[in-house]
């Protein structure tokens, strides 16, 4: 995690630098607005998690700023076409996510209580932390407080170096939208579909049975249905695919093929890399086939079907 703090901060100023494009005035003053709202959440996530022991402050919020922060930028530009797809589409992508994470209990009239993320307890309690208080708080501070809200204010800079184009609403961008519509659908189908295996699951182990006595497929204990049959991680699948359409626009706005504004897309990449490594670590010491479905399955692209 350390590395890719380091590698955000080394690698989106060079390329700003060696790549481009330069930010205007309006640009300028667009991100100065952005980066306090960014502070803010960073803050409250950090404080707010330390008190209350739930560190979960931010996955409440990742799904909440990207649309702020378009629509921001889309006002500041001027509500152009593209910019307003845009955010009209980071919208959807948040209205999905935001409903998939309440309906697990994330969220509670009082803002700073609701269900944690099981796996920060894992971390925190896991090498090389040990349930040692400061060691962790840096890292609530430096990576689930200051890169991660970092990182989510990244993934927008598409739509930042898109504000001053003068070029028309074209064929990329249709490709683009098209694209990032379909990949929110395909993470929504996955999140139907895990939903549906894991609440019919937990309702016949609540009913007394164990997991081994269960009918098949659910005797497993993970999902092999549907879109996760054919990838272990359909969710996070999408979820990156996203991003990057979400950057094809700049190349519809004219900015060139590759540009910095990438940065957000490519360290997206990296850290469901290593989500996915940890959630399959957990998998593994829980369910003895699980070692062989992520030898017959794909981790994110989709492929060949798992056979029990």
């Amino acid at each position: 995690m350390a590395t890719l703090l380091g590698l955000s901060l080394v690698v989106c100023p060079l390329l700003y630098f060696l790549v481009g494009p330069a930010l205007d005035a309006v640009q300028l003053s667009t991100l100065k607005i952005l980066l306090v709202i960014m502070g803010c959440s960073a803050l409250f996530c950090f404080v707010t998690g330390e008190l209350t022991g739930n560190n979960s402050q931010m996955d409440k919020l990742w799904s909440i700023l990207p649309e702020i922060y378009v629509w921001i930028i889309a006002v500041q530009g001027g509500m152009k076409p593209r910019l307003v797809v845009m955010a009209v589409l980071a919208t959807l992508w948040g209205i999905r996510l935001t409903f998939n994470f309440a309906r697990k209990g994330a969220y509670h009239w009082k803002f700073w209580e609701g269900v944690e993320d099981y796996r920060w307890a894992i971390v925190r309690t896991g090498a090389p932390f040990n349930g040692k208080r400061g060691p962790w708080m840096l890292f609530d501070l430096f990576f689930i407080s200051i890169y991660q809200n970092a990182l989510i204010l990244m993934t927008t800079f598409p739509a930042l170096v898109s504000m001053n184009s003068t070029r028309p609403f074209g064929v990329m961008d249709v490709v683009a939208a098209v694209l990032m519509f379909s990949f929110i659908l395909y993470e929504t189908i996955a999140d139907e579909q895990q939903w549906a295996f894991q609440t019919r699951k937990w309702k016949m182990i609540k009913a007394g049975q164990k997991l081994e006595e269960l009918p098949a497929p659910y005797n497993l204990g993970f999902n092999t249905r549907g879109l996760w049959g054919v990838s272990r991680h359909p969710n996070y699948f999408a979820e990156q695919s996203i991003w990057v359409c979400f950057y094809l626009f700049s190349i519809g706005a004219g900015i060139g093929v590759f540009n910095w504004s990438i940065i957000g897309a490519l360290l997206l990449i990296v850290l469901f890399l290593g989500s996915s490594t940890l959630a399959e670590q957990i998998s593994g010491g829980k369910y003895p086939a699980y070692a062989r479905y992520c030898q017959q399955v794909s981790r994110f692209f989709p492929g060949k079907k798992f056979t029990v």
